[in-house]
């Protein structure tokens, strides 16, 4: 199907191409969503007649989401979830909970603007997109951890996780093993000495 872009689409093209698209994409995303238009003569005729006003309206868009970028690019959210001891989560965070974070920090998110390939599912720093016009997309990070103590120390470059205080027991149990040759030879002293004692005091038969 052609269709007449309103918008930039990835991909795709600029406002006012007309691209040839599978019908179904066309169908239920660009036509619903008024960011293209079928490329019949009627519809050409009538987006050239408003072209300058749609390029207008865009670059006014486009400046506002590029001020409201400045301020939102580089920024770090923080989402904590219980997660298992080799930082798999128990869930997921998705483009909803990320959207409602970035709007706790006090800037309007729709979950639709954030591009994310796949449900995070794991502990740890994980670079997001956000798309704030089709031609203005920032990036933020979203810190994922099971507190708010472990995301600091994330955010520090620290890695921590739940295997930390098994780590510290191995290193225990290993710096005893090492001092334990000591003792048994230690030991061992000691009982061959008991032995000599004890023969030098039997009496002979």
């Amino acid at each position: 199907m052609d269709v007449i872009l309103l918008e930039r689409i990835e991909k795709l093209g600029q406002m006012g191409d007309v691209v040839r698209v599978k019908p179904g994409f066309a169908r239920n995303y660009l036509l619903p969503q008024k960011k293209a238009l079928r490329a019949t003569e009627d519809n050409k005729k009538a987006f050239e007649s408003q072209r300058t006003q749609l390029v207008a309206e865009n670059l006014e868009q486009r400046k506002e989401a590029e001020a409201v970028g400045s301020r939102i690019d580089g920024l770090k959210v923080v989402i904590v979830r219980q997660a298992s001891d080799n930082d798999q989560l128990y869930g997921s965070v998705t483009v909803r909970n990320i959207a409602q974070s970035v709007t706790d920090a006090g800037f309007t998110v729709d979950s639709k603007q954030v591009q994310l390939d796949r449900p995070i599912k794991s502990v740890g720093l994980h670079p997001v997109r956000i798309r704030l016009h089709p031609e203005v997309t920032v990036t933020i990070t979203v810190n994922v951890a099971r507190s708010e103590d472990e995301a600091e120390l994330q955010a520090q470059g620290r890695r921590v996780n739940a295997y930390d205080d098994d780590e510290d027991e191995v290193l225990a149990e290993a710096e005893a093993a090492f001092d334990r040759p000591d003792e048994a030879a230690a030991d061992a002293d000691t009982a061959a000495e008991d032995s000599d004692a004890d023969g030098a005091e039997r009496p002979a038969e």
